[in-house]
């Protein structure tokens, strides 16, 4: 089964053109993601065949759970599928089916590759029954108190078809206990599909830093869909304008967002390598 290695700054998946093949995805996810044993990433994207756009994506975390969404998986699925000939776009712009809706992309190209996508990522999802958050509250829930490990977190739940907790602060990300507080965040019983978790400082209204929990994955270099959720929770917190360029520890991302609709995220996209798989 052949394959391929790319990454969205830093967020690493391992694709795979499904179009014609039937699998255990779950458990191949799990072997196949596995960095010492396996090819190595942070998930499985499948592209597969859809009725409703130019193609599908599937994504599965290496933990072998199949996730709703992935910003930079979507990258990672867009450059696969026109490299390998898959789609074939007019005006660099296509649609791709996910576990958050129909969704749609621009994509930038050198020398006949992608190098970088700008995407849809649709609207966020404010209401808790939607992200899914066990807090009875209109919308939006903003800097609500969570107690996690004798710390008090006020967080902000956004979905962007996959749920998220954003939490702001003053110090820089580097110095939070991401992998104390990230599992615990993950399966708090406030999250009823877990949550991935964001913290966020804010550098001005057009540049903020951010690290990541992801849901059944741990601790990962970037997240696109939890980027898209931090441009929502800072401005619905007036922490920034319309644009923001986010640093993230694989690199930088931009976002945009007009209170309103589409969060627009655009960064770059890479193939490591391609293999072939002997199962």
């Amino acid at each position: 089964m052949d394959f391929a290695k790319l990454h969205g700054t830093g967020n690493d998946f391992v694709v795979i053109d499904a179009r014609s093949l039937d699998r255990d995805w779950s458990t191949l996810a799990q072997t196949i993601c596995d960095r010492h044993f396996g090819v190595g990433g942070d998930g499985l994207i499948l592209a597969a065949t859809s009725d409703r756009a130019s193609v599908r994506m599937r994504i599965f975390n290496a933990d072998g759970s199949e996730a709703e969404m992935s910003g930079n998986g979507m990258r990672c699925l867009v450059k696969f599928a026109v490299d390998h000939g898959i789609v074939q776009p007019a005006n660099d712009e296509f649609d791709v089916e996910t576990g958050a809706g129909i969704l749609r992309v621009r994509i930038a190209t050198e020398a006949g590759l992608v190098t970088s996508v700008r995407e849809s990522m649709g609207p966020p999802r404010l209401d808790p029954r939607e992200i899914p958050v066990a807090i009875e509250a209109p919308p939006p829930i903003l800097n609500f108190d969570v107690h996690v490990d004798g710390r008090t977190l006020p967080i902000t739940p956004v979905s962007m078809g996959n749920p998220h907790a954003v939490y702001f602060q003053s110090a820089p990300v580097t110095e939070y206990p991401l992998n104390q507080i990230g599992p615990l965040m993950e399966h708090h019983a406030l999250f009823p599909k877990r949550t991935n978790f964001e913290v966020v400082r804010v550098l001005d209204r057009a540049h903020a830093e951010m690290r990541v929990w992801e849901r059944g994955v741990g601790e990962t270099l970037s997240c696109g869909s939890g980027a898209s959720a931090t441009m929502v929770a800072a401005r619905l917190l007036d922490l920034v304008d319309g644009a923001m360029e986010l640093r993230v520890p694989g690199g930088e991302l931009q976002l945009e967002w007009d209170g309103e609709g589409d969060v627009i995220l655009t960064g770059p996209v890479v193939e490591v390598f391609r293999g072939t798989w002997p199962n």
